[in-house]
């Protein structure tokens, strides 16, 4: 079985900073592209960044220049480093992921974990 884990959700002022972080375990045989989404209660869920193997990266342009995407192959894990949030951040953020498990390729998902933007 496959699980991706997300970690470092919290609650932080407007212009503070988080880091987001999602790891893969399970039978593993590669991870494709990687990538973070996130979604307000009623609204659609929208993609806010992806990172490939090789390391090409993609942004919403709302998170441009804010936010930043990367991963540790070695450790199967994408991070998310957030910087200068604002309220419109506040979201459940999910971790997303291609992988080549045992006996199948599928996209997989993590449970999600709140960012919320306050004062």
């Amino acid at each position: 079985q496959v699980q991706l884990v997300e970690s470092g959700g919290g609650l932080v002022q407007p212009g503070g900073s988080l880091r987001l972080s999602c790891a893969a375990s399970g039978s593993i045989f590669s991870i494709y592209c990687m990538g973070w989404y996130r979604q307000v209660p009623g609204t659609q869920r929208e993609l806010v960044a992806r990172i490939t193997e090789s390391g090409t990266t993609t942004y919403a342009d709302s998170v441009k220049g804010r936010f930043t995407i990367s991963r540790d192959n070695a450790k199967n894990t994408v991070y998310l480093q957030m910087n200068s949030l604002q309220p419109d951040d506040t979201a459940v953020y999910l971790c997303t992921a291609l992988i080549l498990a045992r006996t199948t390729r599928g996209q997989y998902w993590g449970q999600g974990t709140q960012v919320t933007v306050s004062s």
